[in-house]
Order: structure tokens, then sequence, then C-alpha cells
């Protein structure tokens, strides 16, 4: 098997971004398409939590152990600041009203001065870490392209195929041609895909908010929450170096819009995850919301992404359906793929636990 001299990334989100970078380094010509613009879903609006082991025991254990080691050897090799630093993690239990019994089970960071208790510590600067994932994103993009790769705004509409092999995308009337291609369109991967042989992969809505004026410690939680009407919420809060603070949580059944620019925000739904945030620390309560989001992270029926080849068409890829853990995931996705579509075998973890051929 040859390796291939033009390869077309699909999606400017993390994985697109890390599969374009991997390849690029490596001098493979690389075109990334994106209908909007670099991390304008998901990529930009997570949380950019990082666990070395939380996935031990699962298929996903050696590739989050694998990304983990990468992000660290990212943030030297790219040379950018966008964030990247170690965590202490704790997980806090909060009520909206009144507070919770027992006091602290461990030893609470003194900034967690509100109603909330601190049940637990579950990692430490040796296992858990963070980025600003919009910033890591542009990162990868920004590196690739240095390195010879393009970056194309355009609808992807299909893989362009003759002879059972896939030759390029179709973007509008135009065709980008390639010896390989790659779909990481997120959760609209699957409108890109239609007709091939892939599991589903669809979208489940979150919200976001992000505070501004909270100088606070490197300390990621992870807090069992009730609300007044008696909703268990599990609301995630990270601060950043550069003193915002980042919250996140309120799943939402609310169908994938045609695009990420279609993507609606529920105010309400926001108020709730700054009000979780200012019961555990009156730093966050007196903390102005400066931005409220929501995105849709790709997800699959099996709980398990996909990586690797179409089943069906030659030197076509797919990299999608990581979850919660897209951020975290990304390096080692994007260079065993870059080694799969180069070497023609991924030698940096096992990907068969992600084939997409598996049983749907």
């Amino acid at each position: 098997m040859s390796s291939p001299r033009r390869v077309v990334v699909c999606g400017a989100g993390v994985m697109g971004a890390s599969v374009a970078y991997f390849l690029a380094r490596r001098g493979v010509a690389v075109t990334v398409v994106e209908r909007t613009g670099v991390a304008c879903a998901a990529s930009g609006k997570s949380g950019g939590f990082l666990a070395l082991d939380w996935s031990d025991g699962t298929p996903l254990g050696p590739l989050a152990r694998a990304s983990f080691a990468l992000h660290a050897e990212l943030a030297r090799e790219l040379e950018t600041d966008y964030g990247y630093r170690r965590m202490d993690t704790f997980m806090v239990a909060a009520r909206e009203r009144g507070a919770v019994g027992g006091g602290h089970r461990v030893e609470a960071p003194g900034w967690l001065d509100g109603a909330g208790v601190v049940t637990a510590a579950l990692g430490s600067t040796e296992t858990t870490a963070q980025v600003q994932p919009a910033r890591f994103t542009t990162a990868l993009i920004g590196a690739a392209t240095t390195r010879g790769a393009t970056l194309r705004i355009g609808v992807v509409e299909e893989i362009a195929q003759r002879d059972g092999a896939a030759r390029g995308v179709r973007v509008g009337s135009e065709t980008i041609e390639a010896d390989a291609v790659v779909l990481a369109m997120g959760p609209w991967t699957s409108r890109a895909a239609r007709g091939l042989r892939l599991p589903a992969v669809h979208g489940l809505k979150g919200y976001s908010v992000t505070l501004a004026g909270a100088d606070v410690p490197a300390h990621a939680l992870f807090v069992d929450y009730r609300t007044a009407d008696g909703r268990a919420l599990e609301p995630e809060i990270f601060p950043r170096p550069d003193g915002e603070t980042y919250v996140c949580g309120m799943a939402d059944p609310a169908p994938l819009p045609e695009s990420a620019e279609g993507v609606e925000v529920n105010d309400a739904s926001c108020e709730v995850l700054a009000r979780a945030a200012g019961r555990v620390s009156t730093a966050l309560a007196a903390a102005k919301i400066i931005r409220r989001q929501a995105c849709y992270r790709p997800v699959t029926d099996d709980g398990l992404p996909l990586i690797g080849r179409i089943p069906g068409v030659a030197g076509a890829y797919v990299a999608t359906g990581h979850g919660p853990w897209g951020m975290l995931n990304a390096p080692a996705t994007g260079l065993a793929l870059s080694e799969l579509i180069a070497d023609g075998a991924a030698s940096l973890v096992d990907l068969r636990p992600f084939d997409p051929a598996r049983r749907r």
C-alpha cells in the first residue's frame, strides 16, 4: 500500500485538526474543509478537561492514556499558550437550597467556601489537566498550515468515489480531489456519510456558561447538585488560567440542527449552571456571566468512538463519536489515524475496539 499524497479532512474541530496536524507533520498534503470556522461547535465550547486514568478498565483506557501523554508533549511542541496546565480535581455535593450535612469528607481548598461539601479527591496534577479547547484546536490547525496544510470554507456534500475508492469530496459544485478522505464532522458526520456503512452518530446537546472575575486556583470540580424543584444535575466547573471559569451541564434532548450556526442557547438552563457554581464558592457567586453557550457532542449507540476505515470505500476514514472525551482523546486519535492512513496500520494504540465496521 502506497502512502497517500493528498488527504482531505472534513471538519475543523479538534478531531479534524488533530488528524490534519499529524498528517502534515509526516509531510502529507492536507486540505481541511470546514463549513463555518475552526472550533465552531463543541470543540470551541467544551470544558477541555483531561484525565489520565478515568477510562481504565474500558476499551478507551489505552487511547486515553496515550492521549494524556501526547497532550503534555504537544504543549511543548506547538509553542503556543492555549491554557494547558495540570489540575487537582474534586467531587463536591451541593444543593440549590440548604446545605449538605456532614461537613467535608476530605480537606477542602479554601476557596470552596459556599454551601457545598467536598466529598472526594478525584485526581491530582499527576492525573488530571486542562486545555482551553478553542485555542488548542486553533493551535493544531495553525501548526498544520505552517507545515503546508490548507483550510477551505465550504459544505462537504459527500465523498467522491470511483471504482470503490475515495477520490476526494464534493463541496458544492466542485470536487476537491484526494487520495484519501477523513470524515471528522462531529455529530454532523452521518449527514456526509449517507449511503456509507457506518454506525449512526448522534448529537447530545449541553449548555455552558463562562464566568469572569473569579481568580481561583487550578481545581476542577464535579458537582452532585440538586435543584430546588428536585432535579439531579451534575455540573462541571473548570477554572482557567486567564481568570475565567467554565461551567457546563444540563443535557437537552433537542434535535441536531442543520449546522453549528443553528445551535440555540437556553438562558434558563445557563442560569441554573451559574447558580450551581455560586453555591460552592462565594467567588463564583460574585462572578459575572460573560458567555452563554450550547453545543452538541457526537455520540454513538455503543458509547465508543468511530476511528478507522469506512467499510466498503477504500481510502475513506472516519474519526468521530468521542462523546464527552473528545478533547482528551483527540491527539491519540489523530496520531493513530495518521499512522493508519500513511502506514497502513496504527502503532500507537489498538484501534480495533473503535473499528467503524463493528456490529451496529
